[in-house]
């Protein structure tokens, strides 16, 4: 998102593209510094940090006329995978009637921050901030759904601890 962002020349995007990539840094810092299998967290990385260098020369081979349309098909094919991944365990959800398995406050936050992307989108007029994060936000609120359908396990068993420390 950055590198679309640079190709924008939005520095709205990069300032906030930049931010995020700094946390990103930080939280795979801290992960990596308390994670019981670190072999497996740099092989993900790897394979991760391969696609990205991947799509960053393909942005910069690309003729300028066509890059700037296509990178932003590869940022939101890229994007909607990333804000789908937890509908994988949809089948084991509804088999279990239980979101125990999701992560709540990142999917709350991530619905949150298509529907702000969305808004900037329509203000700067551009069709893929538009439609990504339409997408993504139908998809938050899709999965934030489930959370009402299907409440978490644990909740149901602290609400009723609760209820009879009351009683």
């Amino acid at each position: 998102m950055l590198r679309y962002a640079w190709m924008l020349q939005d520095s709205n995007m990069i300032n906030v593209n930049i931010f995020g990539l700094l946390t990103n840094v930080i939280y795979m810092i801290v992960y990596y510094y308390y994670t019981s299998n670190m072999k497996e967290a740099f092989k993900l990385t790897f394979k991760v940090t391969i696609l990205v260098i991947i799509v960053l020369v393909y942005a910069e081979v690309e003729h300028p006329r066509n890059v700037e349309f296509r990178f932003g098909i590869v940022v939101t094919i890229l994007l909607l995978l990333l804000i789908a991944a937890p509908l994988i365990h949809l089948k084991q959800i509804i088999k279990t009637k239980n979101t125990e398995i999701l992560p709540f406050p990142l999917i709350f936050m991530g619905t949150l921050v298509s529907f702000q992307w969305l808004l900037y989108g329509l203000i700067i007029d551009n069709v893929f901030i538009i439609f990504q994060n339409a997408v993504g936000f139908i998809l938050g609120i899709a999965q934030l759904s489930l959370f009402v359908i299907f409440p978490s396990k644990k909740s149901q068993i602290k609400l009723l601890s609760k209820q009879k420390k009351k009683a």
